[in-house]
Order: C-alpha cells, then structure tokens, then sequence
C-alpha cells in the first residue's frame, strides 16, 4: 500500500481533476485507490479561538474555567489539560461538533459551571495518536477561522493498494509521473539547496563495498553540528498525513525523503561508528541488536552495513540500536544505497521483518535515486537541524546497472489489443511516463527503460503500458472468434484414460502418493544390492529425510497405503495408482519418467452382508483385473512367466506378464518378508504394470473383427500331461496349429490324483471351431483337431485319455 495527498501531489503535477476524477483515473491506470479521505471533513466547527481568562474551577482541583474569545462573541468552557495560559490560541470545539470516534459536542454543566464548548488536543482531532494536552496553535491565526483550513491541514488522502510489481509508485514523485501522465502535464522534481561548507568528506571518513552483488551501490554525506529536535510542524503534519509517526528532525526527513522519492536512507550517529568508516559486507552468524531494541540472529548470507569492527545496520531492512540517532547526537553519517532485491527479502522473510524500507527495496528500487534522495534529506536536514554539510559526497558503485533496452512493434501491439494505434501515439504514451523512445526504420520503436521501472522486461511489458495508458476503456468489445476443428485424442493420452476409467470400473480405488520416498524402501521391498532401481534421483533440497529421493517404484508407497488402512481395521482394500515412476538414465542429468500401474489387493471378496460370502481374494482375482486391462487395450500374445521374479513377490505364487521379449508387468502376492517390513500380517495381492510398455503392445490393433453368421462348434479332449507343463505351454501348442477354423480355445479342467500317475495331471482342453463364410463339416472338423492332438504328442508327451 502506498499513502498519497492531494497537496503533495500538486507539488509535483499541476491538475485540474476533481478527487473523484483522480481516484478514478488511478484506479483505471492499474492504481487502485482503496480508499479515499477528506481531511478535516465535518470538522469546520472546530475553530481557532483565544483564551481571555485562565482561572481554576471553584468546585474541581484538575479542572479549570476558561473564558474563550471565538471572535464572535465569549463562551465559557471546562477544560481538564493544564498546558494552557492566557493568551494562547486554541482549537475550540463549538456544540454540535461531532469529533472523530462519533463524539458529539454538548452544552453542559461539569461541577456546576456552564461549559460550551471543548478544548481539542492533536489526538482528539485525530492529527496524533497521543497527545500530553490540547493543542496550542501558532499566533497569528485570524479567530473564528476553522482549524484544519487556519493550518493548512484541508487535504485529501489517497490509499492505493499496489501489485508487487509497480514500485515505481511507492513514492509521491512515482504517483505524480502516472497522474502527469494522464492529464498531459509536466513532472516537476524537487531540487535540493545544498550547501557544502565543511571539510571534505573523504578525509573525514570513508565507504567499502565487500559483496558488490549484494550492494553494487553505496553512497553517503557527512553533516555536522546537527541539532536533533523535534521537526517543524509542516514536517510533521505531512508525516502523519500519510500514517507515519514523528521521531525526530533527523529520522524524519529521511522518512519524509523516502516517501517523496521512493528511495529509503538511514541516518547513524558517526560518532558511534567505530573506526569512523563504513563496510558493507556479511558479517557472517552471530546477535544484533535492532532499533526496535530485539536481538536478531544473523545468518551468513544475510548483508550488513559494518563498521571498522562490526554490524550496524541490517542492509536495507533496519538500522542498529548501536549507531542510533540520539537526542546528543551532532554528527550525522547519511546512508543512500541500492541493494539486491533477493538478498533483502530474504534476510526479512526470515527475521520475520518488514519495513517501509524493505518493503522498496525487496521490489527494486531505482539505483539512479542514490545521489539524488541522498543530496535532497542532506540540504533538508542542514536547513531544518542546523547542521554543516561536509564538502562532497562518497559514491562507490563498482557494479554499474545500465538501463534497458527493448523495442516494441507497433503491428504487434495493434494486434494484441485490438486497436489501431499510430506509431507517434504509441511513443507519445511511452515517453509520458518517463520512456526514452526512439522511432527506427518500419513500424519499430527503440525504448530505453529507466532503472525506475524494473518491472519492464520485455515487449509485453511496453504493450501493456500502452493499454493501461491509453485507458483500458477505449479497448473496443469484440466477440471471440472461434471455428470447430476436429480433434483426435492421442494413443498414449486415450489409453492412461481407459486405464484410470477401467481399475475404477473393476471396484479399486485411485491413491496419489508424494513421488519422494526415503532411500530405505529399496531395503524393506528386498531389492537386491545391485538392483539397478536402488539408483535414485536426489531432491536437493527435500522437505524432510523421508522425501529425500525419487521412487523408482510405486509398490512400497501402496503398500505404505495398505498398511496405515490396515491399522484403522480398514481390511477390504483395492487401491491402485497411476504415476510416474523415476529412473536414472546413465549420464543424463535428469531421469526417465514412464507412467507405471500399480494395485494392491486385500480382504473379502466382496462387502459383508446377509447373503455374502467370507471368500477372500486371491492371486486369480488380481490376474482377472490384468487380463481385463489386456482385453480392454486388445494386447494380444500376452503370456504369463515363471521367470524374472521379483524379490518383493512370494516365490510360487507370483508370475510376470510377457509379449514376446518384453515384460510388461508383474503380479503376484507379496511376500511375506515384505508384509513383516510394514508390519502387515494379511497377505496382500499387487501387480505393477509398464504403461508405455502397454501402449507400443497395443499401437498395432486396428479395426474389429466380423462375427460370422454360421454355427460354431467345440471338441472337448482331456490329455495326460507332466505336472511341470504350464498352462501358457499349452496354450502355445494349440495355436501353433495354424487354421483359419480355430476360434479360440480355453483349458477349463485339470485334475491330480486319483487314477492319475504321480507326477502326472490331466487337462481338459475346449476348442471352438467357425468359419465365417460356411457352416463347418465334421470331416473339416477332424482334420484340425488331429493335427492338435498330434501337436500336443508330439511336443509335450500328452497322451488323449
């Protein structure tokens, strides 16, 4: 927030708009005026009056009667202050004032004397927050002039609420630019009146700069004989005007210098500066103690203005209470510097301190400012504390800042806003805030963008001045154009969108787990010590220890979800999630991310109810989930294998899922070792799948597959097998029978025991035969099936029972 008044304004900008008018135009030129008050408004009865006759109350000891000229006649009033005599002039209240705070004037008795009227001090006028006792005026007033307008007081205060980005307005000059701006007026700066009538500066003292990153500039005046008072009342009023408080002649014209130019200063006690010289430099850690008499804990980054032995000042955020200015001070060392925007936020973020001269300076604030808000509170506090201004000024900039430059199209601008702008008028814009423009060949602009305005980077920048100048307003309304186009949704996207869709329809619920996990998932999950998955990403600067890497897996975060459901006796669970996971690739510098599926499965099969039953899942359950994601993808040669198990997995209860070469997941029940490491004792199902993986499976299927119009028929046949043939074998058998009749086949028994030799197991197979262009003989029949059961013989000893 940034605290203007109008007659402060007009110092600078000559304007005939109305307050109204003004709020308006600032609000509309992206200064939002938050609030605007008249002051002194309702306040006219309060007048300037004199006191005739100062008696003590007959009836009350801290009473007294006075007897008061209005200039209009004489009125009797009960005052309780004692700081007035006979003579003064005073701010009278008459009846029916109401005073700030909704307080209403009365004739009354107090004591029994007649009382007409009340005596006002600065706080009951609202001009102080404190006050000892009423206000005394200056002599010379005319009696029966209102108050507010005898001193000078009748003003209008503006709050304007900032974006972050326009610090160029927190100060009074900053406002004055934008309002010349508007109304086509000319800025007019004030001059400082410097006199310099001591020794040189340079023998006197002198200025170092250790972090020139930090501080790339630093400049300072010497003044001497000062006599700290207190400040005129011009002075203070203005201050107050704009909610800051008097200290003192010295401290106050570095905060009036502030608020005028935008530019912070600080004054120390140059006889308090040991070895009477500056040095910016970080101190490193260590106690300071601040004006506001707290101890502060510095860091090692955080920047300090030192002297020959130590901090006495926070750069940029808050002076010492070692080389504060004091009532015996008489030598003032002035301070005026430009600090690094990050250096300072940081150091107030983290001393939890905010101040008028952080608050610019975390903004940017204008490094070409330095000399000139320094040469300005030199002359004001030489003319307002008598002090003597040491001959010339230390500035040492050993980092020079130039000004930027961009360029801006007028094309492109007419485009953008929808407008139709002249080149000149563009320039005319740009160069009314303090733009220096240059017209170039073609429709280009040439912009050099003072150190004043750090926030224009880049052509938009100027563009969106332009609209703010020109007055948002005149941007004409237009419908948005829009045309339909078709849009086809990418494989990879359609497929992580059928997968979510798919695990939610089959009854699981989605998790999203944190992608950091802590290094000792590895451990708990079993990894093998040359497992190339124990290769993390680091997080650089992690939150806490149990986030400090990048999982490589999304199992042991399900399974942390599994278990902290478990413990709230939440036992029926069918969790999944679809995240990416996070490998290293060697000598890359950021890892690959492929989207990964993972479930977990527990408990019941379905809800307890009446007419439920307690069957729990099991590893067939899971494998239903997986072959509905194969079918809904149509990922066809998918095999299930015993081989390439994973550590995590129970040995004989777990497989991974092929096509061919690739592995596109593993299923499984998690072995009991691992439900031990997160304190599980109820086996729990999962599979992990690789998503990209499922993807190139199924790029290749296209288009559907005809039904036939013709009967299908099946043969049955139940063959004597080794126990160690795998169902997926089988499966490979039969269809290695090429024949456009076979539709399908489906191992729908085995049996073990009874009747069967010892290491031996019956299967029952069920293939369906169609054609989709005849009804099928029995002869074309028995020819296909032959061949399967001699396929069967052949490769892996079956005999037909």
């Amino acid at each position: 927030m940034m605290v203007v008044t109008w007659n402060w304004l007009k110092e600078f900008v000559a304007f005939d708009l109305t307050p109204e008018e003004l709020s308006h135009r600032l609000t509309m030129a992206g200064l939002e005026v938050d609030v605007m008050e008249k002051l002194g408004a309702g306040l006219e009865s309060v007048i300037v009056a004199r006191l005739l006759d100062v008696a003590p109350h007959p009836d009350a000891d801290r009473l007294t009667l006075c007897r008061v000229d209005t200039g209009n006649g004489e009125v009797q009033v009960v005052c309780g202050a004692t700081n007035h005599r006979t003579g003064d002039l005073i701010a009278l209240a008459t009846v029916g004032t109401v005073l700030p705070g909704d307080f209403k004037i009365k004739e009354s008795k107090i004591r029994g004397q007649l009382s007409q009227g009340m005596l006002c001090s600065e706080k009951e006028l609202a001009l102080a927050e404190e006050a000892a006792g009423i206000l005394i005026l200056p002599p010379g007033l005319p009696l029966g002039m209102p108050v507010f307008q005898a001193l000078g007081l009748t003003d209008i205060r503006f709050e304007l609420g900032l974006t972050p980005n326009r610090a160029d307005c927190l100060s009074v000059v900053g406002v004055a630019r934008e309002v010349a701006a508007m109304v086509g007026g000319t800025l007019q700066l004030p001059v400082a009146k410097l006199k310099e009538t001591g020794a040189d500066i340079r023998t006197e003292t002198s200025v170092e700069i250790l972090d020139a990153e930090k501080c790339p500039r630093y400049a300072a005046r010497l003044i001497r004989q000062v006599k700290v008072g207190p400040s005129p009342q011009w002075l203070v009023r203005r201050l107050e005007a704009v909610g800051m408080r008097s200290i003192n002649n010295v401290v106050d014209v570095t905060n009036y210098v502030m608020m005028e130019l935008g530019h912070p200063l600080h004054a120390f006690d140059f006889s308090l500066l040991r070895g009477g010289k500056i040095v910016v430099r970080c101190p490193g850690a260590g106690d300071f103690t601040t004006l506001d008499s707290q101890v502060r804990q510095l860091s090692v980054a955080d920047l300090a203005i030192c002297d020959g032995e130590g901090p006495v000042a926070l750069a940029g955020v808050m002076g010492g209470e070692n080389s504060e200015i004091r009532p015996e001070t008489t030598d003032v060392l002035l301070e005026s510097a430009w600090f690094e925007p990050f250096a300072i936020r940081r150091t107030s973020k983290r001393l939890g301190i905010h101040t008028d001269s952080s608050h610019r300076f975390e903004r940017g604030a204008d490094i070409n400012m330095v000399p000139v808000a320094l040469d300005r509170a030199a002359a004001l506090i030489s003319e307002l504390a008598d002090g003597v201004v040491s001959a010339g000024m230390i500035d040492a900039y050993p980092r020079k800042i130039d000004n930027r430059s961009l360029s801006i199209s007028t094309r492109r601008t007419n485009a953008i806003l929808g407008l139709t702008l002249p080149t000149d008028r563009i320039a005319q814009l740009l160069a009314s805030i303090g733009l220096d423009v240059t017209t170039t060949d073609g429709d280009l602009l040439a912009v050099g963008v003072p150190t004043f305005r750090p926030d224009l980077e880049r052509e938009i920048d100027l563009v969106e001045e332009v609209a703010r100048l020109n007055g948002y307003d005149h941007i004409p309304v237009t419908m948005p154009a829009g045309c339909a186009t078709g849009h086809s949704e990418p494989t990879g996207q359609g497929v992580v969108r059928r997968l979510r869709d798919l695990m939610v329809a089959s009854g699981f619920a989605e998790v999203i787990n944190y992608a950091f996990v802590h290094p000792d998932v590895d451990d708990r999950v079993l990894l093998a010590a040359d497992d190339a998955r124990r290769t993390h990403t680091v997080v650089c600067n992690p939150l806490t220890e149990d986030q400090s890497v990048m999982r490589t897996l999304l199992i042991p975060s399900l399974l942390d979800n599994a278990a902290r459901n478990l413990a709230y006796r939440s036992t029926d669970l069918s969790l999944f999630e679809l995240r990416p996971v996070f490998l290293p690739v060697s000598g890359e510098e950021l890892p690959n991310e492929p989207l990964h599926l993972a479930a977990v499965m527990c408990g019941r099969k379905a809800p307890l109810g009446w007419c439920q039953s307690e069957a729990l899942v099991d590893f067939y359950d899971l494998k239903g989930a997986v072959e509905q994601i194969l079918t809904v993808l149509r990922i066809e040669g998918a095999t299930w294998s015993n081989e390439a198990r994973e550590p995590y997995l129970h040995a004989g209860k777990s497989c991974a899922l092929m096509q061919g070469d690739v592995r596109l997941g593993v299923l499984g029940e998690v072995h009991p070792k691992v439900l031990a490491n997160y304190d599980v004792a109820t086996p729990i199902f999962m599979f992990e799948l690789n998503v990209p993986a499922l993807i190139y499976a199924s790029k290749e299927q296209h288009g559907v597959r005809p039904l036939s119009r013709y009967p299908d028929v099946y043969r049955d046949s139940a063959f004597l097998l080794e126990a160690t043939v795998s169902a997926a074998t089988i499966t490979e058998t039969i269809e290695s029978v090429r024949s456009n009749l076979i539709e399908s086949s489906v191992i729908f028994d085995v049996y073990s025991g009874t009747g069967i030799p010892e290491g031996m197991k019956s299967v029952a197979v069920r293939v369906r035969y169609r054609s989709i262009e005849r009804t099928l003989t029995d002869e074309e029949i028995g020819k296909v099936h032959d061949r399967i059961v001699r396929s069967m013989e052949n490769r892996l000893g079956a005999r037909l029972r």
